[in-house]
């Protein structure tokens, strides 16, 4: 069959998508050939007639299908799906070697009538394992009938091969065949005891087609949007194959619909680390901006919460859309877009306070008033989450208001808290005159809202009293055009916004369809404290609230390990309900974490430093995809020095300005700078007793029980932030006794650091390592 038609001369493109099952394919490769691989999706978009790209017919699929081999290079071949003539072509498995022909040439693809999904399976492949490890137990999933399992997605062609399945070393072995994600995610859920109803509540509806799937509409499940990779774009292209970043290509179809779902106001998505919410609204603006007119400005905002974050979106949305995109995309740290909006109206405010200044001008004030029973830090937090919260500008406001969610005080001890404040405000009013970010974004969120009272009412004098004719003169007359600032904002980490924030972004975007998009998780909340969105204007109702439970970036003995710190906890989903990770679950396997204790600090460091170089020199695990966590500022100055003066380690410090991801050394950095960042192999370090939670919070334990048991959640979502920003490995140490936050018998069962310094030390491999 002809796909190169047309006059010579003529290039004919074409739409080619690689199909995530053939990432995994280049993932288990070299990057030679996942080089080889873009360069022919490259040249096979521009011209299809390109004789050169060897496309040849392997076998029909169906009607106006036709299943394709192709030899990008001499080293490997390609199974292609060709439809709509040509038009439409998916890369659907890669094979290497003498015998990628034949490989390739067995592969069953069928269509998932669950979710008209193209798929591919080696039934060889899964058959040789379950021969291979034959047992004589019953059945794994004999309880599940074929129906139940094809009901659920299961594709059919694997249904042989399971019902020889008698152990769990045999389904092991069957998941690293690169089954497809439908029929993976199910399988891992029935094996974990999830019911079949829950499986087809939380797995199989969220991958359940829109509309009747046709089985031999092989045109239309070509084209079908679920599960695909997001591979127009050649910048995404170019990172096929790289399996760390994988997870930032696709989209689940959990994801996807409310990466692209049209919403009558404003949609909210929430989920435990590693669900893929950054990616999700990444993919969100990316669809937003493609669905503007054509213009030069900047109507989307992207705005997350502190400057390290907005670097790295700012990249991610370069890698996925390129500068193109980011053309028309405002991306900045909230705190950033404040500053700015302050400026812009040209109000004195004064000059910001870092944190730690603002922190130390609380100190000075509870000194110079004698009202020592306040520490800084519960008046920092009752400043911007109570008195900036609610507005309250008097002692009687300040006197009547609710504290939700903050530790109870008697009205006398919310007389000397207001004393303090009015002393905190004079002395920032001074000379010379200070201010802080939380005062910055209360100030913004004023001044944008009387610009949109403006906006609002000049439309309805348009309307009312113009017949909805132009105003130009009156515009005009106002010194600006009156248009609000964005059309669309995106929020990531939204759980640690203030009320403030939230008040600035709702008045600088007009209520209506697709207005305002968050992304958050209220286990994750290190910062600021809860926030009803609802009472801040934005509404969220029905489907335009969704929580994603499926973990693709964090192993399953990681994510067990890490779920575990925050056990028992209540929190809430955002606004006025509360959220739980109930069907949170993970399809990757890996090494358990490891637990290493130390007599002293010094071991502790010595040891994590020796970890780090094995790392490298056994495994050839990059620096730069290894970081160390610490509790403070100065922990990391000493691992630093340890590091690189003692074992030669290169390092660099997690900053507020981030740090290039081009420089191959190992980050470190505080529990707070690895928030929205991920890492291949974590080292969590000082997580003993009285460093994690620290000690300080023992004052309050009888004196404040409310304060004692915020502060201890607090550290456990901290501690729980860091565990989940690893990928394949986490290695947790301590000096000293084990955390409370750690398993009862880790004192006991965890490695010895000093004994990994001698030179007959345990393995600190996988097989060495202590369960979680």
């Amino acid at each position: 069959m002809n796909y190169g038609a047309g006059r010579p001369g003529n290039r004919v493109r074409t739409r080619v998508r690689v199909e995530p099952q053939a990432h995994g394919d280049l993932e288990r490769r070299d990057g030679a050939v996942a080089d080889a691989v873009v360069d022919f999706v490259r040249r096979l978009r521009a011209d299809r007639t390109n004789r050169a790209l060897r496309l040849s017919p392997l076998r029909m699929a169906g009607d106006d299908a036709d299943l394709c081999l192709a030899q990008p290079d001499p080293r490997c071949m390609v199974l292609v799906l060709v439809t709509d003539g040509g038009d439409e072509m998916r890369v659907l498995a890669v094979r290497d070697g003498t015998r990628a022909r034949d490989e390739l040439a067995r592969l069953t693809v069928e269509i998932n009538p669950v979710s008209g999904a193209v798929e591919v399976v080696d039934q060889t492949e899964a058959g040789a394992t379950v021969v291979s490890l034959r047992g004589r137990a019953a059945p794994l999933f004999a309880s599940y009938d074929d129906q139940a399992l094809l009901d659920l997605g299961v594709v059919r062609s694997l249904l042989p091969a399971l019902r020889e399945i008698t152990s769990d070393e045999q389904f092991k072995k069957l998941l690293t065949h690169n089954l497809p994600e439908l029929t993976r995610d199910v399988l891992l859920a029935l094996r974990e005891g999830v019911s079949v109803e829950d499986v087809r509540r939380q797995i199989t509806d969220t991958w359940r087609a829109d509309e009747e799937v046709d089985p031999r509409d092989w045109a239309r499940a070509a084209r079908r949007a679920v599960s695909r990779a997001e591979t127009d774009d050649d910048a995404v292209l170019g990172a096929l194959g790289r399996s760390f970043d994988a997870w930032r290509l696709f989209l689940h179809p959990e994801q996807q619909r409310l990466a692209t779902g049209d919403f009558k106001g404003s949609a909210k998505v929430t989920g435990g680390p590693g669900t893929g919410k950054t990616v999700v609204a990444l993919h969100r603006v990316r669809h937003l901006v493609e669905r503007l007119p054509p213009g030069h400005s900047r109507p989307v905002l992207l705005t997350t919460y502190n400057t390290n974050l907005a670097l790295e979106l700012t990249e991610r949305l370069r890698q996925l859309g390129g500068d193109e995109l980011l053309r028309r995309v405002d991306v900045r740290s909230v705190d950033a877009l404040a500053l700015a909006v302050v400026e812009e109206s040209r109000s004195e405010v004064g000059r910001p306070l870092d944190d730690d200044a603002a922190m130390n001008l609380w100190h000075t004030v509870r000194y110079e008033t004698d009202l020592l029973d306040y520490d800084a830090d519960f008046l920092d937090a009752e400043f911007k989450h109570v008195v900036l919260a609610n507005r309250c500008g008097t002692w009687d406001a300040y006197r009547r208001v609710g504290r939700s969610g903050r530790p109870r005080i008697s009205t006398a001890q919310r007389h000397e808290v207001w004393q303090l404040v009015q002393a905190y405000r004079a002395q920032l009013d001074g000379t010379p005159r200070r201010t802080t970010y939380a005062l910055i974004a209360d100030r913004a969120a004023e001044l944008e809202q009387r610009r949109m009272a403006r906006i609002e009412e000049q439309a309805r004098y348009k309307e009312d009293e113009q017949g909805g004719r132009d105003l130009v003169h009156r515009e005009a007359g106002s010194g600006m055009w009156l248009t609000p600032r964005y059309r669309h904002i995106v929020v990531d980490e939204a759980q640690d916004l203030s009320a403030s924030h939230w008040r600035m972004l709702r008045a600088m975007v007009r209520r209506g369809p697709n207005d305002i998009f968050l992304a958050g998780d209220a286990h994750q909340r290190i910062y600021g404290s809860r926030v009803v969105l609802g009472h801040q204007g934005i509404e969220i109702r029905g489907r335009a609230s969704r929580r994603l439970t499926l973990n693709y970036r964090t192993t399953r003995q990681i994510l067990g390990s890490a779920n575990r710190l925050i056990e028992g906890a209540t929190f809430d989903d955002l606004d006025t309900g509360t959220d739980s990770l109930d069907g949170y679950r993970s399809v990757l396997t890996g090494l358990a974490p490891q637990f290493w204790r130390a007599p002293d600090r010094l071991t502790e460091m010595r040891a994590v430093a020796t970890l780090i170089k094995e790392r490298r020199e056994l495994h050839g695990t990059a620096y730069s995809a290894m970081a160390v966590s610490v509790p403070d500022g100065a922990a990391a100055q000493e691992f630093a020095n340890v590091l690189l003066r003692e074992f030669a380690v290169p390092v660099v410090e997690l900053g507020r300005r981030g740090v290039s991801s081009e420089e191959d050394a190992v980050r470190i950095g505080t529990m707070h700078r690895f928030k929205g960042l991920e890492f291949q192999r974590v080292f969590l370090t000082s997580v003993g007793e009285g460093q994690a939670p620290h000690q300080c919070i023992e004052q309050y334990r009888h004196t404040n029980p409310d304060r004692y048991r915020q502060e201890e959640q607090r550290a456990r979502s901290l501690v729980f932030v860091a565990a989940t920003r690893a990928r394949d490995e986490l290695v947790v140490t301590w000096s000293g006794r084990a955390s409370r936050f750690l398993p009862p018998d880790a004192d006991r069962t965890a490695h010895r650091a000093a004994d990994l310094l001698g030179h007959d030390g345990p393995p600190s491999g996988s097989s060495g390592s202590a369960a979680a």
